[in-house]
């Protein structure tokens, strides 16, 4: 068997990165997609080839038409299959503070979200998956501890 042969056995996961983005007061910006019954943290799927880094950094232009300098990861997340989605590694970067003037800059493109909106990491609770809410705390976490969080379905291991 060849190490081209192998690799092609290997197991392919769905990436997907977002930013935690906050505002002076300490709320967390949520998007609202056209696609989806909840919200959601700008950001996107990693496309083949692209880095997580890069993915993310593409999406908040994409979706916010902001420019952010996009900091250090906070968060790695493994999600299990469900039966309309694979496995995935879900990563959180810190995209630090949004100024008031880049948020008056913020322009959504309407075919793909239709709002945004600042939320205390509990009001986002009660707008996010559980598995997304479980994983912008530990985000916040992360930013206010210095750290990077490894989860599990949002849960932390060990």
């Amino acid at each position: 068997m060849t190490a081209s042969d192998y690799t092609a056995t290997l197991a392919r996961k769905r990436m997907g990165a977002g930013a935690l983005l906050s505002d002076q007061f300490g709320r967390v910006l949520l998007v609202e997609p056209t696609y989806v019954p909840y919200w959601e943290i700008p950001g996107g799927s990693v496309e083949a080839g692209e880095s997580p880094y890069a993915a993310v950094n593409r999406e908040l232009r994409e979706e916010l038409g902001v420019l952010v300098r996009v900091g250090r990861l906070l968060v790695t997340d493994w999600v299990a299959p469900v039966p309309e989605r694979t496995e995935g590694l879900m990563m959180i970067y810190d995209g630090g503070l949004l100024t008031p003037e880049q948020t008056a800059r913020i322009r959504l493109p309407a075919a793909e979200l239709r709002s945004w909106a600042w939320c205390t990491p509990q009001e986002a609770s009660g707008v996010l998956p559980e598995t997304l809410a479980r994983r912008i705390t530990a985000a916040v976490r992360a930013r206010q501890d210095g750290a990077a969080y490894y989860l599990e379905n949002g849960y932390f291991v060990a």
